[in-house]
């Protein structure tokens, strides 16, 4: 008996950087591999393929997600930030040019997710979400308070994010300046509501 064919393919939309996307994607891509071989956004790193570095850090509808272990086809619609989403050379997105005032990078090749990864921390601060360093209690979580983003705080809600070259003091520096003024990073879910025009892959 011959076995029976299965799709092994799909179509789906992407929302990324505001600008819709339709592609033709293996059933076994990963949210990364698209972005990276499909779209030509090669911001988003593979450094370690299993969910421990945060080098392919991205905003899936606001909030910080691992691209390398989401199955593109599961995400029909969403709505994407990478780090080529946040800002560019003439508009530096607030923590883009905190880390250049840093010098918050050596080799840079995890310098897009600690960016992706701190704008998405900055928002769950905003919002009170807890962390290890600030349970849900000490926040006051029935007022919404924001976290209070000190080294310790930092350090905790980054720590997702591996830098091997060891440049960690200026990224919690980059982070301190704008948490210090009050700049917060648009969520991914805003940007997206924006929708942009249709373009196939």
């Amino acid at each position: 008996m011959i076995p029976q064919r299965t799709a092994t393919s799909s179509t789906l939309t992407l929302h990324v950087n505001d600008t819709a996307h339709t592609v033709t994607v293996d059933h076994r891509a990963t949210l990364l591999d698209v972005l990276r071989e499909h779209l030509d956004l090669t911001g988003s790193k593979k450094g370690c393929d299993h969910g421990q570095c945060g080098a392919c850090t991205v905003l899936l509808e606001g909030r910080r997600a691992n691209s390398c272990l989401l199955l593109a086809v599961a995400h029909d619609g969403a709505h994407v930030t990478t780090v080529e989403g946040l800002g560019d050379e003439e508009r530096p997105h607030p923590l883009q040019q905190a880390f250049h005032e840093r010098d918050a990078f050596q080799c840079g090749y995890c310098t897009p997710g600690q960016i992706v990864s701190g704008v998405g921390m900055l928002c769950e601060a905003a919002e009170g979400h807890p962390s290890h360093a600030t349970p849900a209690e000490a926040l006051g979580h029935s007022t919404g308070a924001p976290a209070q983003l000190d080294r310790d705080e930092i350090r905790e809600r980054m720590s997702g994010n591996i830098c091997r070259c060891g440049a960690y003091p200026h990224i919690v520096e980059a982070l301190e300046d704008v948490a210090a003024d009050g700049l917060q990073a648009r969520q991914g879910s805003e940007r997206g509501s924006e929708r942009g025009s249709e373009v196939s892959a």
